[in-house]
């Protein structure tokens, strides 16, 4: 049998406006670091793994830090 092979998915595809719909609470998770009294990034590298809005949060946190460097 023969599988269905799907095109590759190019990264210039889909737009790059993803991120104003990805961010649903601007300036909360900032909030969170500081009463933590941690740094933004810190507090994201320590709550990756948490389950639930924190860790989604902390997750995206990371990721728009790879894409600042870009």
């Amino acid at each position: 049998m023969s599988r269905a092979r799907r095109a590759p998915r190019s990264r210039s595809s889909g737009g790059g406006k993803w991120i104003s719909k990805a961010i649903k609470r601007p300036g909360a998770f900032t909030r969170k670091a500081k009463a933590a009294g941690m740094s933004v990034q810190a507090f994201a590298r320590k709550k990756r793994h948490a389950a639930g809005r924190l860790g989604k949060q902390a997750r995206l946190a990371l990721t728009l830090k790879k894409i600042g460097r870009k």
